[in-house]
């Protein structure tokens, strides 16, 4: 099997982390080699998180270099269009809608950028933008999104319904488990 890569980029708290955690057991329950890496920036301080997500039948790096990336799933609009030179002509980014202030706007030093999905989609990207926060709401908590938008993931990989629940059971602590499901399927039906 040709090796499949995801990309995982957001800011520190937002549960890129968990994201590839769960993507990285889903993969070794079906047998896959798989190879995940963390790249943290200013993560503690809200500053960009990236990780790679590798699979297939042998990885020998886990770093996904320019144009490599098959998917690339954004926990904020800024984090996509920072790592869109990652995507893979034919590739799709999956973004949250949530903006995230980094420092330079926080201070005033910078403006947000504006209209960024419409930003790359005349560049020519696929996008899926999705209010990820609404449905982490709608689920029971803001904190979901990372699950939201993993089930959004989920329509673009050939797994069951089974195998999700299960690496989720797997990466959520239990008094969170049944509130993260019900986020992935709204992720996963909106």
């Amino acid at each position: 099997m040709e090796t499949k890569n995801i990309m995982i980029a957001g800011v520190g708290g937002q549960g890129t982390l968990l994201a590839s955690k769960l993507l990285g057991r889903l993969l070794l329950g079906r047998g896959y080699d798989v190879k995940v890496s963390e790249v943290h920036g200013m993560s503690q301080r809200g500053g960009s998180v990236v990780t790679y997500v590798r699979w297939g039948d042998r990885v020998c790096s886990p770093v996904i270099d320019r144009g490599q990336a098959d998917i690339i799933l954004a926990f904020e609009p800024l984090e996509a269009a920072r790592w869109a030179a990652y995507l893979k002509p034919g590739g799709r980014i999956i973004t949250n809608t949530q903006r995230v202030n980094p420092m330079p706007v926080i201070t005033g030093a910078a403006a947000y950028p504006e209209n960024l999905v419409e930003k790359l989609r005349a560049r020519g990207l696929t996008v899926d933008a999705v209010d990820a926060l609404k449905l982490a709401e709608e689920a029971g908590s803001s904190r979901a999104v990372n699950l939201v938008l993993v089930g959004w993931l989920s329509r673009e990989l050939d797994f069951t319904e089974e195998e999700w629940m299960e690496a989720i059971g797997q990466s959520v602590p239990p008094q969170f488990l049944e509130m993260n499901r019900k986020a992935f399927r709204l992720g996963q039906r909106a």
